[in-house]
């Protein structure tokens, strides 16, 4: 690498990111990591198809309003 290439990164924490850091549960993240990748998508398809649910009912019950 030239020297010219070489940009600088800071170790500090950015005061933006540990705003955000602190609205999320670590917990599930680590939970989560502790799956297959199999397991992850299939535990995504299961909220999409649950999703799906939820749409399909908010339709029906605007349909029959």
């Amino acid at each position: 690498m030239r020297d010219e290439e070489f940009v600088p990164i800071s170790l500090k924490p950015d005061p933006v990111i540990e705003a955000y850091k602190k609205g999320i549960d670590r917990t599930l993240l680590i939970e989560n990591l502790k799956l297959t990748p199999t397991e992850r998508v299939r535990k995504l398809m299961e909220l999409q198809q649950f999703a799906e649910a939820l749409t399909e009912a908010g339709r029906k019950l605007r349909r029959a309003e």
